[in-house]
């Protein structure tokens, strides 16, 4: 009996308790958000922990060997003089892979900042250390709930777990509120019975059996791609979501692979679950949003209000100005958008406000106005055509420049805005720096994501097809912007005759006017990021579908970097405008 016993203890110390482990808990800053893009190692902060003491600390800047963009600056308070002296990469690397060795690597987001430090060792040919690396974001996304916090961002996790550093983006600061942060999430682990590293690497949100009673719901549900409505009693739509797969999709709902806390209340509220097969998968996302739009499902987060958007108008009068308004009229106006957020298209209007002198006065004025200049004309922000200052001719000029900017080359906001960060950021005035950046951004977001829409919306058709993982071709009409029809060649049909008749019963298209003439922002992104996808082979276009060559898009790479790294402080609400324009598929 004894041996046994000692047999049976050994399977239970397999596990390694978390309190006897050594965690090194590591943040980095950078000059970009790519390390295979070019972007440098400017600051490495760590902490070690064992059993919730403290072992030692590890901090250096790093000389990158490369200018700062301001954006970066504005955003550390970082600069190239703070550097000029620090040491490289290649010394400090190695140095804090010393003081690392034999603990768990810890990161908020992990996979970016262990991703830079091996990027660098591969760089030196330095042999990776086997760490074992444990993420608190993805811990926290599988414990905190929306009750807890809004979101589980580094600055949301700190203020909830009342840590004893602020989050600022420097490594040192960063990595202790880290430190607190994995310390209270093992507290609400060990209240769920989880005690190793092992049970915490195959943790998820725990089961109830009524939630496991309920498999049957998708027992007759199609392997086909689709869409699948979880309802109510009452036949109310409570989640909309979409799969390749939709019996297997659903299915999981009842089983352990769902991490979500949510969807447990969600599924003991379901009934039954209805499904919609779809052609394609590129069809099953577009049904999804359309679905997700009409029924507003109370457990679906996002796309539920398309129609709730912002757009920056560039009106058609003697004297143009700009406004933020909620609709796109049949006005020959110019419109930018749209944003999800009012805050979002107010920073976009102030940029655009910073760098043309348009009056801001509301309502229309007179062809030869007799009115007083107001405060932005005594500030030097308006031209005051109110009272003569300016000449409709000259006023003109300036709009058509404007104009240019928001459709074609935004250079002039560009230069205009960095130098003012650039100077600022020189006299570490950083906070207003700092919202200097952010009105940038979100022009150029904004203008970029304009120009791509438009491109697609102005095109009456395109008719595309691709060869699917299953080696048959899928084929899809769109028409403004809008998925009118899809679906799959048969094998052995003849595919000009197959395209001939899907064309023919498509949906038949009215354009509005603005940008988004027949379809949600989301809709025509989804379709754009299937057209942009490798092995397209566009059959047949009605129209010209191009971008400019001078355009905003050349202008993201930087500010989707930057927006990469200020995610762990940004507000949940205003993601979805940060956001990089190309989304990938769900």
């Amino acid at each position: 009996m004894s041996m046994r016993w000692a047999e049976q203890r050994s399977f239970d110390e397999l596990g390694r308790p978390l309190r006897d482990l050594t965690f090194c808990v590591v943040d980095l800053e950078t000059t970009g958000g790519s390390a295979g893009g070019g972007s440098m190692i400017t600051e490495i902060g760590a902490v070690k922990v064992r059993g919730g003491e403290q072992l030692g600390e590890f901090q250096t800047l790093v000389n990158p060997h490369t200018q700062i963009p301001a954006f970066i600056a504005v955003l550390t308070g970082i600069t190239n003089t703070m550097v000029a002296d620090a040491p490289p990469i290649e010394s400090a690397l190695p140095a804090f892979l010393e003081f690392a060795q034999g603990s768990v690597l810890v990161a908020h987001n992990a996979p970016f900042d262990v991703g830079f430090l091996q990027h660098f060792a591969r760089l030196q040919e330095r042999p990776w250390p086997a760490f074992e690396v444990l993420d608190t974001a993805k811990v926290a996304r599988r414990v905190i709930t929306r009750d807890d916090a809004p979101n589980c961002k580094l600055s949301s996790l700190a203020w909830l777990f009342n840590s004893g550093t602020t989050p600022n983006h420097r490594a040192l600061a960063d990595a202790r509120a880290t430190v607190d942060v994995l310390h209270g999430l093992m507290e609400r682990l060990g209240g769920l019975g989880v005690h190793t590293l092992e049970e915490l690497q195959t943790f998820s949100s725990r089961v109830s059996p009524a939630q496991r009673r309920k498999r049957y719901l998708a027992e007759s549900l199609p392997h086909a791609p689709g869409v699948y409505l979880f309802r109510d009693a009452r036949e109310r739509v409570l989640y909309v979501g979409t799969s390749r797969d939709l019996r297997t999709r659903v299915r999981s709902y009842f089983t352990a692979s769902e991490t979500r806390s949510r969807m447990g209340e969600m599924v003991a509220a379901a009934e039954s679950v209805t499904a919609v097969e779809c052609a394609t998968t590129l069809e099953a996302q577009v049904r999804e949003l359309r679905l997700i739009a009409e029924h507003k499902p109370p457990y679906n987060r996002r796309s539920r209000y398309p129609e709730k958007v912002h757009f920056v108008k560039l009106t058609r009068e003697t004297w143009p100005r700009l406004s933020l308004v909620r609709r796109v009229l049949d006005d020959e106006a110019d419109y930018l958008g749209p944003f999800g957020s009012r805050k979002t298209a107010e920073k976009c209007l102030a940029a655009l406000h910073e760098t043309f002198p348009v009056r801001q006065c509301s309502g229309r004025m007179a062809k030869e106005p007799s009115g007083s200049p107001c405060v932005l004309a005594e500030m030097d922000r308006c031209l005051s055509p109110c009272d003569g200052s300016v000449d409709a001719v000259a006023y003109a000029a300036m709009v058509r420049q404007l104009r240019d900017n928001l459709l074609r080359r935004p250079d002039d906001v560009v230069e205009a805005i960095n130098d003012k960060m650039t100077a600022l950021a020189a006299r570490e005035r950083y906070e207003e720096a700092s919202v200097h950046r952010d009105r940038l951004a979100a022009f150029v977001r904004a203008a970029a994501r304009t120009q791509r829409l438009s491109a697609l919306t102005r095109c009456e058709e395109v008719v595309a097809a691709r060869r699917e993982d299953d080696g048959r071709w899928a084929v899809h009409v769109v028409r403004h912007g809008r998925l009118a029809a899809a679906g799959v060649i048969p094998p052995g049909e003849d595919a000009h005759a197959f395209v001939g008749v899907l064309r023919a019963s498509a949906e038949s298209v009215l354009p509005a006017p603005g940008p988004l003439p027949a379809a949600s922002a989301e809709e025509t992104e989804k379709v754009l990021s299937w057209l942009e996808s490798s092995g397209i082979r566009l059959v047949d276009i009605d129209g010209e579908w191009s971008c400019p060559v001078g355009g905003a898009s050349r202008h993201l790479a930087l500010h989707d970097a930057v927006n990469q790294s200020r995610l762990t402080l940004v507000p949940f609400d205003e993601r979805r405008d940060l956001a990089p324009v190309h989304q990938p598929a769900r």
